[in-house]
C-alpha cells in the first residue's frame, strides 16, 4: 500500500503486504489449456537459477508437463508492483536473451504427436530455434502462432496467426493512417501473404477481433461484453481459447469466436488474478529451512542457487551432472553408499530431499525425526554431495524439470535381474533431455523404518532386510 512519498526523492513509497507468484508468457496460456482439460506440454528454456526452479514448480505443480530446453544467463521475470487494484510500476530483470539450446528427440516426439501447438512468442529466442521451426513446418496439426515484434516471422502454413494491433502494424510495416478496421485488415492480410499464413485474427482489445482468411472481405468478432479490468494475460487467454478449439475440431472462424468470447470472460472476470489463483506470500516471508550453508569451507551448497551454480559450472565444462533424491531421515550406511556410488558416475551430485511437509504426506505425521534444516545440513556436509535441493511436493519432478540431470540415480531394493520389472516412475521425465535412469546397489540391511521400529521396540541397532 501507498501512503507516502520517500523523505529523500518525491516519489511513492510501497510497503510490501503479499507477493503472488504467477508463470507468464507461454506458461499462462498453458495454465490456461490446462483448465480446459487437455494434456498440456511446455516447451521452453529454462536457467539454471532460482527462476527457473520456481517456474518449474509452478507449472508441474498445475499439471503442465515441462520440457525445458537450457537457456544461457538468467530466467526473465516480470515484477508488477500494484497498489488499491492499479498497478504503480512494471519492474523487468532477468538481462538479455541468450540461445535456448537444441531440442531433444523427446521434444520432436512430443511436437509431431500433438493435437494442436500453440506459439507463445515472447522474443526470448526459443521460437528462433531451427531444430523446433523444422518440426513447426512439418507437422499437421493446426498451429497457432502468437507473434511479438522481437521474435521471428511465423513458420509456412500455421493455421492462425495472433497479433494485436500494434504487432500488427510493427510486424507487417502498415501505415497508421486511416479507419482502425482498415489499418488492421491491411496489416492482417500483408501478414498472411508474407507468412503464408490460413489466417491473421488482429486482436482489437475490448472490440473484439478482425480475422482475414481466404477472401478479401475480413470477418469481425465483436466481444460479447463490454468490460473494464485489468487486461495482462488476455491476448494469451485468446490465444489458448483459439488453440483448443482448433485442437477440438473448430473452423478457424468459429475458433476465433471462441477466443474472443473467452477472452472477454476473462477480462470482466478479474483477470490473471481470479482466473489463475495462486497462494499468496505474506511479507516478510519467513526464510525456508533449508536456507544456504557453508559446510567444511566449501560454499553454500544448500538451496535453488547453490544447484544452479554447480550445474552451470559442471555443464560449461562439458561434464557430467548426476542427481539423487529421498528423504533421507537417520541418515545411515546405505545412504552414504548409494551416494557414493553416485557420485562416482558424474562430475557432480546434486540430492533433491523431500522436505518436512513432503515427508509427512509420503511417511504419516509422525516422521521426519530429524527436520529439513538438518537433513540438508549433514547430505552437504559429505564429501561425495555437491549440492541439496528441498521439495515440497511428493516427488521431485519439479525438480528434475529445472536441473535436467544426465543421469537421475535410485537406490534401493529395485528389481535389476531382467526385462520384466516395471520402468522406474523417472525415466520417461528424463527421456525429456535425453537423460538416463539408473539403479546402483545398495546395503543390505539397512534401513531407515527397520532403525526406527528397533529403537522403538528393542532399543538396538536393527540387523535385518533393507526397505
Amino acid at each position: 500500500m501507498v501512503n507516502r512519498l520517500c523523505p529523500d526523492s518525491p516519489v511513492p513509497v510501497l510497503d510490501e503486504s503479499n507477493h503472488v507468484d504467477r508463470p507468464g508468457g507461454a506458461g499462462l496460456a498453458a495454465l490456461f489449456a490446462v483448465d480446459q482439460g487437455f494434456e498440456v506440454v511446455l516447451v521452453t528454456a529454462l536457467a539454471d537459477d532460482a527462476g527457473g526452479a520456481r517456474l518449474s514448480t509452478l507449472l508441474t505443480a498445475a499439471g503442465v508437463q515441462v520440457y525445458a530446453l537450457p537457456l544461457p544467463g538468467s530466467t526473465p521475470e516480470k515484477i508488477r508492483l500494484r497498489t488499491r487494484g492499479r498497478m504503480l510500476l512494471r519492474y523487468d530483470r532477468g538481462g538479455p536473451a541468450g540461445a535456448p539450446g537444441e531440442p531433444t528427440e523427446a521434444v520432436l516426439e512430443v511436437l509431431a504427436e500433438a493435437a494442436a501447438i500453440l506459439v507463445s512468442d515472447y522474443g526470448r529466442g526459443v521460437a528462433r530455434q531451427p531444430g523446433l521451426r523444422s518440426a513447426l513446418a512439418a507437422t499437421r496439426a493446426p498451429v497457432v502462432w502468437d507473434p511479438h515484434p522481437r521474435g521471428p516471422g511465423a513458420v509456412p502454413g500455421v493455421w492462425l496467426a495472433t497479433p494485436n494491433e500494434t504487432e500488427a502494424r510493427e510486424l507487417s510495416g502498415t501505415a497508421t493512417s486511416g479507419p482502425r478496421l482498415d489499418v488492421a485488415a491491411r496489416g492482417a492480410q500483408g501478414l498472411r501473404q508474407r507468412w503464408r499464413a490460413r489466417a491473421v485474427a488482429v486482436t482489437l482489445g475490448g472490440e473484439g477481433a478482425l480475422l482475414c482468411h481466404a477472401g478479401e472481405t475480413p470477418l469481425v468478432v465483436p466481444a460479447p461484453t463490454s468490460a473494464d479490468g485489468d487486461t495482462c494475460g488476455a491476448g494469451d487467454r485468446f490465444a489458448a481459447a483459439a488453440t483448443v478449439a482448433l485442437a477440438r475440431g473448430a473452423l478457424v472462424s468459429e475458433a476465433v469466436q471462441h477466443g474472443v468470447a473467452e477472452a472477454s470472460r476473462y477480462v470482466a472476470g478479474g483477470g490473471v488474478a481470479a482466473a489463475v489463483p495462486a497462494p499468496v506470500a505474506v511479507t516478510p516471508p519467513a526464510p525456508e529451512v533449508a536456507v544456504a550453508v557453508p559446510v567444511n569451507g566449501r560454499g553454500e551448497r544448500i538451496g535453488v542457487a547453490a544447484a544452479g551454480a554447480v550445474v552451470t559450472r559442471v555443464r560449461a565444462a562439458g561434464g557430467t551432472v548426476v542427481a539423487t533424491g529421498g528423504c533421507f531421515d537417520l541418515l545411515h550406511a546405505g545412504h552414504v553408499a548409494t551416494l557414493e556410488a553416485a557420485r562416482r558416475l558424474g562430475d557432480c551430485l546434486v540430492v533433491c530431499l523431500n522436505s518436512d511437509v513432503s515427508v509427512a504426506n509420503l511417511k504419516g505425521p509422525d516422521r521426519p525425526l530429524v527436520r529439513q534444516a538438518d537433513r540438508s545440513r549433514l547430505l552437504a556436509a559429505l564429501g561425495c554431495v555437491d549440492a541439496v535441493v528441498v521439495f515440497d511436493e511428493s516427488t521431485p519432478h519439479a525438480a528434475l524439470s529445472w536441473l535436467r540431470p544426465d543421469i537421475w540415480v535410485k537406490g534401493g531394493d529395485y528389481d535389476t535381474g531382467g526385462g520384466d520389472e516395471p520402468r522406474l516412475p523417472e525415466a520417461e521425465l528424463l527421456h525429456r533431455w535425453g537423460g538416463q535412469t539408473v539403479v546402483v546397489p545398495y546395503l543390505d540391511g539397512r534401513s531407515t523404518t527397520s532403525m526406527i521400529d528397533a529403537a522403538r521396540t528393542t532399543g538396538r541397532q536393527p540387523v535385518g532386510e533393507s526397505r
